[in-house]
């Protein structure tokens, strides 16, 4: 059986992309062994032969077989493990929609808020700019919903959760306030309902820790 065999992850505490993966390894309810690799330094010689081309985490290990980049990885826990909820509607169409929007997190928030660290303002402002649009965007398909598939925790659910984290550092280093209940109430809602699953509750990292870690990143630069 799947749940028998062995299973590591290669991430770092505070990575959006490797809290998924761990996010969706708790609600599966998989034993694994975490591996936290050390970002402010060298990189280890496991995550660097386990994952040659880009040399990043999130890398999930099974049976000593590699699995990178963290939505592929969603999709493969999803399949392997039937066991807990299924991440993936069944329908090929709603699949399609939950993987473009896992997809719309990243490129349309998660790197467009990495430009709120940076010290041009131009790039501050855009990257501002970014997050507001793309949070109305996806408040507008939340609407009336529980989750971002519906009544169902699911794959978009997993993807977004752990940005929660770092909206505070988006607000603090951008000196500017997102305004959840009033401009976006759903993904507020959306929100408080997350950080009620044990799941989520375990593994997203307190909002001043992260804060303090971008920062420490950002004087490295």
């Amino acid at each position: 059986m799947a749940g028998e065999d062995e299973v590591k992850l290669l991430g770092f505490w505070a990575s959006p992309f490797a809290l998924r993966v761990m996010i969706a390894l708790e609600e599966k309810g998989i034993k694994y062994e975490y591996i936290e690799e050390d970002l402010l330094s060298k990189k280890s010689p496991l995550l660097q032969e386990m994952n040659p081309v880009h040399k990043q985490i999130p890398v999930l290990i099974h049976n000593g077989r590699p699995v990178a980049e963290s939505a592929i990885i969603l999709q493969y826990i999803d399949e392997v493990w039937s066991n807990g909820p299924a991440f993936l509607p069944s329908d090929p169409y709603d699949q399609a929609m939950a993987l473009f929007w896992v997809d719309f997190i990243e490129k349309k928030l998660i790197l467009p808020g990495r430009l709120i660290f940076g010290t041009k303002k131009e790039e501050q402002e855009g990257g501002k700019r970014q997050v507001i649009e793309s949070l109305g965007i996806r408040e507008e398909t939340l609407k009336g919903k529980e989750y971002f598939g519906g009544k169902t925790f699911g794959m978009v659910d997993i993807a977004f959760a752990p940005v929660m984290c770092f909206f505070h550092t988006y607000e603090v280093l951008g000196n500017f306030k997102i305004m959840f209940e009033d401009k976006f109430p759903s993904i507020f809602c959306w929100m408080k309902k997350c950080r009620e699953r044990e799941s989520i509750k375990k593994l997203l990292p307190q909002q001043e820790k992260v804060l303090q870690l971008v920062m420490q990143f950002t004087k490295r630069a």
